[in-house]
């Protein structure tokens, strides 16, 4: 199956001269590109496709003298494919309209521009026009490549479009399992905050006092161990990494979790364990375990639970 996929370009390049006052650059460029609109130029920066010194900055940002700023559109690549490749799903739920997969961790849930292949989109290809004979699937949400658990997948565009809209209305409950590192100072309790990218690696994600958008995780814990603490997140609204950098912020990181600090033993604990800890479970302890939504076309709610996966349930065994 031919895939329609971008790939970023220059298209402009800017240095902004000596004498340049300091102006907010959604409007320096709105001057500066012809036949555009401020509000086509704010979207492209907060898309990402603005860097000011090969970085990328907000709409508020405001250019000084020898700023270089380069604009990169996307461009159609008509020579790469998403082929099918057969796997093995684990479908916990399907019907003629939508399915739900228990997504393993390690997997990549749509293709990228460096990885077309063994994404869990490529298995989806394949289930769609073996047992569907269907034009493609619709991956209506994602979940991160390392974290494990339910995923829903929409057969038609009108179904992905409204199960879109409930997640935008964040009227879709969810439920994660984490194993954390220590004990929270409350048993339950709701996390509150802002949230952008980092602007130090675009990789990362990080609290802010007023900038970014609102992210609320609501928490209970499950079991405490002796270093650790089981626990259930419900997502409130569903940011890029929320329930990671949630944790992280309240001093209680996940369990192997190399972006936001849960891959180092804590000083406290570094008598007592040692590095061979996180051979048991070799990714963030973090697991997709329930769903709650309104099906579209059946007219009701739909529940759907997955079981821990084995590298989980291995290190609660060994906990325990």
């Amino acid at each position: 199956m031919i895939e329609e996929v971008y790939e970023l370009y220059e298209h402009y390049r800017f240095v902004v001269p000596e004498g340049q006052s300091l102006v907010r650059i959604d409007r320096y460029l709105t001057y500066k590109i012809q036949n555009s609109t401020r509000h086509k130029v704010q979207i492209g920066i907060e898309k990402g496709y603005v860097l000011v010194n090969d970085l990328p900055v907000k709409n508020n940002y405001r250019v000084k003298p020898n700023d270089v700023i380069k604009i990169k559109l996307p461009e159609k690549v008509k020579d790469k494919t998403h082929y099918p490749e057969n796997m093995n799903l684990n479908i916990l739920y399907e019907d003629d309209f939508l399915l739900i997969i228990n997504k393993p961790a390690g997997i990549v849930v749509h293709p990228t521009f460096n990885n077309y292949e063994g994404t869990l989109y490529n298995g989806l290809l394949y289930h769609f026009e073996k047992n569907l004979h269907s034009e493609k699937p619709y991956i209506v949400h994602r979940i991160d490549k390392d974290t494990s658990g339910i995923l829903i997948v929409a057969k038609d565009i009108e179904t992905m479009k409204n199960l879109a809209q409930q997640f935008f209305y964040h009227s879709v409950k969810r439920t994660y399992y984490a194993l954390v590192w220590g004990k929270l100072e409350n048993k339950s309790g709701t996390i509150k905050t802002f949230l952008d990218r980092s602007k130090k690696d675009r990789k990362l994600v990080q609290v802010y006092k007023n900038e970014g958008k609102e992210a609320i995780t609501h928490y209970e814990v499950i079991q405490e161990y002796n270093f650790f603490s089981l626990i259930k997140c419900n997502l409130e609204t569903g940011r890029t990494h929320q329930i990671r950098v949630h944790l992280s912020h309240l001093g209680n990181p996940i369990f192997n979790d190399s972006f936001y600090g849960g891959d180092v033993i804590p000083k406290e604990y570094a008598n007592f364990l040692n590095e061979d800890i996180f051979y048991i479970l070799q990714r963030h302890a973090l697991h997709s375990k329930d769903i709650i939504f309104y099906h579209p076309v059946l007219k009701k709610n739909i529940f759907v639970e997955s079981e821990l996966p084995d590298d989980f349930k291995n290190m609660i065994s060994m906990l325990d």
